[in-house]
């Protein structure tokens, strides 16, 4: 398996993971996968977030991280399947790894597990669909050496 993962910074954040420890999550989320995928990762900062969030899905805040899965259209052949966007935001991500006394790393790994996990068409609306996700989740992550991110700490 290879993957095509562009990453771009747009957050003025100081603890910002690099792209190979992005590129490694998101390799370990798709390593079960035999073909190639190419998705964009971007770093933003929470006015763009917010505006995101607001214009795609109603909601006037930023969130931790948005996902825009790729259509592509069935006259267009190319070899790697095009996954689609992650837009993660680094001001959310910190807050949240605080304020449930994470690892500021391992939920950045979490976020983007998530992320791709959305990018592949798995959600959590229902509590069937949220309980397969957060497993699949807790064994990528465990892939890792990250611990269950559902456990309260």
């Amino acid at each position: 398996m290879s993957t095509d993962i562009e990453v771009q910074y747009a957050s003025s954040a100081e603890q910002l993971p690099g792209e190979t420890q992005i590129k490694k999550w998101v390799e370990t989320a798709l390593q079960q996968y035999s073909q190639q995928f190419s998705l964009c990762i971007r770093i933003v900062d929470s006015d763009e977030s917010q505006s995101l969030n607001s214009q795609y899905r109603g909601k006037d805040k930023p969130t931790n991280v948005l996902s825009f899965s790729f259509e592509m259209p069935d006259c267009v052949d190319v070899e790697s399947e095009i996954l689609g966007d992650l837009v993660v935001c680094a001001p959310v991500v910190a807050a949240e790894a605080k304020e449930q006394k994470k690892a500021l790393f391992d939920h950045w790994a979490h976020m983007i597990v998530h992320g791709v996990l959305h990018l592949l068409g798995f959600d959590h609306i229902k509590d069937s669909e949220a309980q397969e996700m957060e497993q699949l989740e807790r064994e990528i992550l465990a892939l890792l050496s990250i611990a269950d991110p559902y456990i309260s700490h």
